[in-house]
């Protein structure tokens, strides 16, 4: 790139000044170039900021060279790309109408994200999406809320919890918990948020890790022992849960021991995705395609699904 501008691709972006979508080019009438839309050309973003979060995850956000917002639900993803690397499909973790800026959790894990780490505020980017289906905010209003995080998995979660959590969208809600669960203290993402909305009393936060370090002393033990203590109204409960595959099935357990109804619960299979537009099939699952019928089902949508949890 030369002066924040992709070079070497003629027609691959937009110009920084226009905020539509992407184009390419195709061949017209007597062989002439004409701009053709295509679903694979990114939009360029810029880094706005970086914050370390651990040895592993970074948060950035970004924005478009003409601040918009964009246009996502709790629990969609993008394709982020860098030229010359790669493309890889990471989870929103910010809620909508963030000032014209989201945000993405990255964690340092293959080629695209190591490139990704390595850039600073001003860096461009290239990203498509929003894609997929997030969480319908309007199902879980004048209920209680009842968040399962996993590791990484909290990122996703993020931009729905961060949206309840809000001051002027708190009283949408009933009674809204969070359990969590991280390896290590050390590896524990969004303490200072974590804090924050259990110190002010709109959500609370029940963490627990597996392997207790520091000064850690707090809960020991997988996400499922935060079960054992908790109180639920089953009929009346919404539940949202994202982590690694193998917990899901723990997880239901107890949430079936709790009696939330199937239709009450909702799980993201977002570690799916690939291409973003059901092409590739990738995140196929029998005649299911994750990135466009998912990220985020109903349990009532998977238990029937093979291969699905």
């Amino acid at each position: 790139m030369r002066g924040g501008r992709p070079v070497g691709g003629d027609g691959l972006w937009r110009g920084a000044g226009d905020a539509s979508r992407p184009v390419g080019r195709g061949p017209g009438a007597g062989g002439a170039s004409i701009a053709v839309e295509s679903p694979y050309l990114p939009e360029p973003c810029v880094i706005r900021k970086v914050e370390t979060l651990t040895a592993l995850e970074k948060r950035f956000t970004l924005g478009f060279p003409v601040p918009r917002p964009l246009g996502h639900r709790p629990g969609q993803f993008v394709q982020v790309s860098l030229l010359g690397v790669g493309e890889a499909p990471i989870s929103i973790c910010s809620p909508p109408d963030a000032g014209g800026t989201f945000e993405l959790t990255v964690r340092r894990v293959g080629d695209v994200t190591a490139a990704l780490h390595r850039l600073e505020r001003g860096a461009v980017i290239g990203v498509r999406g929003p894609y997929g289906n997030g969480f319908r905010v309007e199902e879980f209003e004048g209920k209680d809320v009842l968040f399962v995080a996993g590791g990484i998995g909290l990122a996703p979660l993020r931009s729905l919890i961060a949206l309840v959590a809000r001051p002027a969208d708190r009283d949408r809600f009933n009674r809204v918990t969070l359990l969590y669960g991280s390896r290590t203290p050390d590896e524990m993402l969004f303490g200072d948020e974590l804090d924050a909305w259990a110190g002010e009393g709109r959500i609370d936060v029940r963490a627990t890790v597996d392997r207790p370090a520091g000064s850690w002393n707090g809960h020991v033990g997988v996400v499922t022992t935060l079960f054992q203590d908790l109180e639920v109204r089953p009929r009346d409960t919404m539940v949202a849960v994202v982590g690694p595959p193998v917990m899901y099935r723990f997880v239901l357990l107890e949430l079936f021991g709790k009696g939330i109804p199937f239709s009450n619960i909702r799980l993201s299979l977002e570690r799916r995705m690939k291409c973003g537009i059901g092409v590739c099939g990738h995140c196929q699952i029998n005649g299911v395609t994750v990135c466009r019928e998912g990220p985020v089902f109903r349990f009532t949508e998977l238990r029937n699904l093979d291969e699905a949890l």
